[in-house]
């Protein structure tokens, strides 16, 4: 399992909203003069999701710190299947799209092949979000940190 550092902001009816209170990946040299900033990549298409609402199996409260763990592959995995697959099919797909349009017309089967090829994809990465056993690999998990828990009342 991989974790990272989290605290806990609120909780409300079993669920719990945490925090990631560590910001994760580069070398730690981002925004330093000198630093690469090859990190900024990762905010392209907006800042990356802070907070998430997990399931609270230990009755937290807000304020005391918890690790967010994930399945060790399950980001590799994910990556794979979500980029991967439609990498692999648009290309098979413009493949047999160009044979068989034969010589002439080659350029716009590929092209349709192509096309058809990532709605493929797109089809089948839905599919497979609603899958409970594809998703269950996938799920994130609140493991307590022992030195930062708020006291329990009697």
């Amino acid at each position: 399992m991989t974790s990272v550092p989290a605290e806990v902001v609120r909780v409300d009816k079993g669920q719990a909203w945490v925090r990631i209170s560590e910001r994760q990946g580069g070398c730690g040299r981002c925004d330093e003069p000198g630093g690469c900033r090859s990190m900024r990549i990762s905010d392209a298409f907006g800042a990356p999701k802070q907070v998430f609402v997990l399931p609270d199996p230990f009755g937290l409260h807000p304020g005391d710190r918890v690790s967010i763990a994930i399945p060790d592959g399950a980001p590799l995995r994910a990556a794979l299947l979500s980029y991967g697959l439609g990498a692999g099919l648009m290309l098979a797909c413009a493949a047999a799209g160009s044979n068989v349009a034969g010589v002439a017309q080659g350029d716009l089967g590929a092209g349709l092949g192509a096309l058809a090829g990532l709605g493929l994809a797109v089809m089948i990465n839905r599919i497979l979000a609603r899958s409970r056993r594809w998703r269950g690999g996938l799920n994130m998990s609140l493991l307590r940190d022992q030195s930062c828990t708020h006291p329990q009342s009697s």
